[in-house]
């Protein structure tokens, strides 16, 4: 039997295919994991060979063709306006699909870990009704995190490897600590949690996320430091690590420079400038002032 008698599909049927095929396979890349994008990568395969060859086998089960090997070519302006559309829906869809997949992921995942920042603040303020509290909302919005990005990578993370393995990594240790959180040292659990941000920040470092959360916790590595020997009285080794904790918070003033910015400046300065009066005993206190301005911005923009 020849090509052209097995031929069910008119012309324009074959251009609505070809778009079909290209919305499916576009949703399969950009917006699924799983099952799901197995589905709509099949869907759209489909469509798209049968838009190649002209020929559906569901049409022939039911009798039906739109070909008619008769009837008046189609309109070049028709394939035209089918030629753009296909070029409209593979450009605005591929640029708003990376877009929006991106943001979704980003709003994830800041919902998750904002639970994550509150559980890490109360265990290092040993508040136990507060660290409970939070933390129960942690396991539950990590759960649906993990659920959902161990199957599904949306295209802003679609190539990273480690992705997986980090994401079980966090959620192993988040639920080791249910106990230490309920019942036991608070303190030993904000040690704990402490591991989990060294993990996210390598996240979004590798996925060119924004640079903001990761200066952030950056400069909050480097402030630790300054807070442990203002709290040892030692001035000596308060000025030693500043050049290093004046860096980090420079990266951050690069990015962001507002009135809150400015405020953990003026902290760490006078920090500083208590170490090298040799004001010892007053700089636990205003150490404190310094951290207090850094947890401010960092549980609204970390």
């Amino acid at each position: 039997m020849k090509l052209q008698e097995l031929k069910n599909e008119g012309t324009i049927d074959r251009l609505v295919r070809i778009l079909i095929a290209e919305v499916f396979i576009l949703g399969a890349y950009f917006w699924l994991g799983g099952a799901w994008q197995i589905v709509f990568y099949i869907v759209g395969a489909i469509s798209l060979i049968t838009a190649i060859t002209g020929f559906c086998a569901l049409y022939k089960v039911l009798g039906m063709k739109t070909f008619k090997s008769e009837s008046k070519p189609t309109s070049v302006y028709i394939k035209a306006i089918f030629a753009v559309a296909f070029i409209v829906i593979a450009i605005v869809g591929s640029y708003y699909s990376a877009f929006f997949t991106k943001k979704f992921f980003l709003d994830d995942y800041s919902r998750m870990n904002n639970y994550y920042k509150q559980t890490l603040f109360y265990t290092g303020q040993d508040k136990r009704a507060e660290a409970v509290d939070n933390y129960d909302k942690l396991i539950a919005e990590y759960s649906v995190f993990l659920s959902k990005y161990t199957t599904y990578h949306p295209y802003a993370i679609k190539s990273d490897k480690q992705f997986n393995t980090d994401i079980e990594k966090v959620s192993g240790i988040i639920n080791s600590l249910k106990d230490n959180v309920y019942t036991g040292d608070l303190k030993q659990s904000h040690t704990s949690f402490e591991a989990v941000r060294p993990i996210f920040q390598d996240i979004l470092k590798r996925n060119n996320f924004s640079m903001l959360a990761v200066t952030l916790v950056d400069f909050h590595d480097a402030m630790e430091k300054i807070i442990a020997a203002a709290d040892a009285k030692d001035a000596t080794g308060l000025l030693a690590v500043y050049p290093e904790v004046d860096l980090k918070l420079k990266a951050v003033e690069e990015l962001v420079n507002d009135s809150e910015i400015q405020n953990i400046r003026t902290k760490l300065e006078e920090t500083v400038t208590l170490a090298k009066d040799g004001k010892a005993d007053l700089l636990s206190a205003k150490a404190a002032e310094l951290k207090s301005a850094f947890v401010k911005v960092y549980l609204k923009r970390g």
